[in-house]
């Protein structure tokens, strides 16, 4: 359990991160956000990565209107919780090791990024010392 929460803290510091990527011209609360994306029982693990990857490119419309679509969410969530527990606590349940699954996403993109780099200056390397 405890070994969840710390990985759990990783995750949301790497999305935090990523988060705090948005456009300068945009005002976004990132903790609030991200804590609003983290906790969508709707978004599966694909679908909150893209909205994570869209943010630099997101508008002030945008990120109100995902602000306010994720509230409404939760709100809904809430009142369903009251008729339906097992299943909210099911789907809770999903949502955690979901939002794990993202940061063992974000670790393979990135290794992949830095091979594809090595590779690229190996190229690079090779040209160089072809005199191309």
């Amino acid at each position: 359990m405890a070994e969840n929460q710390i990985i759990e803290q990783e995750v949301d510091t790497v999305i935090l991160d990523l988060i705090k990527l948005h456009s300068d011209e945009v005002e976004v609360n990132e903790t609030n956000f991200m804590d609003l994306l983290k906790f969508s029982l709707s978004l599966n693990t694909m679908e909150k990565k893209r909205v994570v990857d869209a943010v630099p490119t997101l508008s002030q419309f945008q990120f109100d209107e995902l602000t306010k679509v994720f509230t409404e969410e939760r709100d809904k969530f809430k009142d369903l919780a009251k008729e339906h527990p097992d299943d909210i606590k099911k789907l809770v349940s999903k949502q955690q090791a979901e939002w794990i699954e993202l940061l063992d996403l974000y670790k393979a993109e990135a290794e992949k990024n830095k091979i594809e780099d090595e590779n690229q200056n190996k190229i690079d390397d090779i040209k160089a010392s072809l005199g191309l």
